[in-house]
């Protein structure tokens, strides 16, 4: 189990919800610790609950015990069970969240088996693009509820 569990209640957001309206719930799921803690601080800071979880069957199984997240994050390569697994999982159990694939390998954007995601950004130092997407991709799921 991922040990940043504990420090997700510990981090201050400094954009919270309005009065009645709950956090937005992201599911993070990559293996590159640094980047797990990076942006779990970063998107707490904008008002979310991230939940980092290290590996795509961590990723799962959390689904199956939690499954009212808002937005998953998704890593591509990943061991041992990659990220276009992970999402043909998910899809295969009709889970209908956005989902963001994040990754480092740009090559990937054109393939077929990525286009099952909601979005696919490109890892890089500044999450802006990450942000600005989550952002679309959340306020795109409102509208439509709204519909």
């Amino acid at each position: 189990m991922c040990r940043f569990w504990g420090i997700i209640s510990e981090v201050k957001t400094s954009t919270a919800p309005l009065k009645g309206e709950r956090m937005k719930r992201i599911l993070m799921v990559d293996d590159d610790e640094d980047l797990r803690i990076r942006c779990l601080n970063e998107l707490s800071k904008e008002g979310y609950h991230v939940y980092p979880v290290s590996s795509g069957l961590e990723a799962l199984k959390f689904i199956d015990q939690e499954p009212s997240v808002d937005l998953i994050i998704l890593d591509l390569k990943m061991t041992p069970m990659d990220g276009i697994e992970v999402l043909e999982e998910l899809r295969r159990k009709n889970v209908t969240v956005p989902v963001i694939i994040y990754s480092g390998h740009a090559g990937y954007k054109n393939n077929f088996e990525t286009w099952l995601a909601d979005a696919f950004v490109v890892k890089q130092s500044d999450l802006s693009e990450l942000k600005d997407k989550i952002k679309e991709l959340l306020s795109s799921k409102e509208t439509d509820l709204i519909v």
